[in-house]
């Protein structure tokens, strides 16, 4: 592909909101992966003045953008999060944007020679972002775990924090779409070892390019 040479790889972690993805990331920090937080960048695409900002407004009315000229995250979040259909124009507004700056942030890492590269990505196949993946790791749990996490995390009630998991993909389909799908079961211990085993296989395949 165009923006990647074939000394540069990729994987992808993704998975069910609560499941344990920052300890995931953490893991694969340590056992060398350049690691991109893409919630990060999709706040920067929308932030002030951007044109996805401008493209969402015209799309939800400004009732979504503050006062000071930024996106409503938590407007914007109860829209999108109890109407499937808002959601997915949401969507299709803002992945465009994230998958440019995603390319954009890989082959800088690759300037300084980061060649072992891990899209930290909840909305990784919704983006299309997998596409730029050679392996991709999903975490999972169960779900009342999952919401409990999101509650105590983000300070919702288990309404919203159900609302949210309902309103993305289950257990079984990361199974059936990752390489490797490890089960967060509350051991974190047990979860970081299994981590780090799928961290050192994706090595060794990453190695077995060359």
């Amino acid at each position: 592909m165009l923006y990647r040479n074939d000394n540069i790889h990729i994987a992808g972690l993704t998975g069910m909101s609560g499941a344990g993805k920052t300890t995931a990331c953490a893991v694969f920090a340590r056992a060398g992966f350049c690691v991109i937080d893409c919630d990060i960048v999709a706040r920067r695409v929308v932030d002030r003045g951007k044109p996805a900002l401008a493209e969402i407004a015209a799309a939800f009315s400004d009732d979504v953008i503050t006062p000071e000229g930024t996106l409503d995250r938590a407007k914007m979040g109860s829209i999108v999060f109890s109407d499937a259909e808002k959601l997915k124009l949401l969507d299709r507004i803002i992945y465009p944007y994230i998958t440019f700056y995603l390319a954009a942030a890989v082959r800088e890492l690759s300037r300084f020679g980061g060649n072992m590269i891990m899209l930290d990505a909840p909305t990784l196949f919704e983006s299309g972002a997998d596409i730029m993946c050679d392996v991709i790791v999903s975490v999972t749990a169960d779900v009342k775990l999952c919401a409990e996490r999101i509650m105590k995390r983000d300070g919702i009630s288990r309404e919203k924090a159900e609302a949210r998991l309902s309103a993305q993909h289950d257990a079984a389909f990361f199974r059936q779409n990752s390489r490797y799908c490890v089960e967060n079961g509350g051991d974190i211990a047990d979860f970081e070892k299994r981590l780090a085993e799928t961290a050192s296989a994706v090595k060794e395949i990453f190695f077995e390019k060359k």
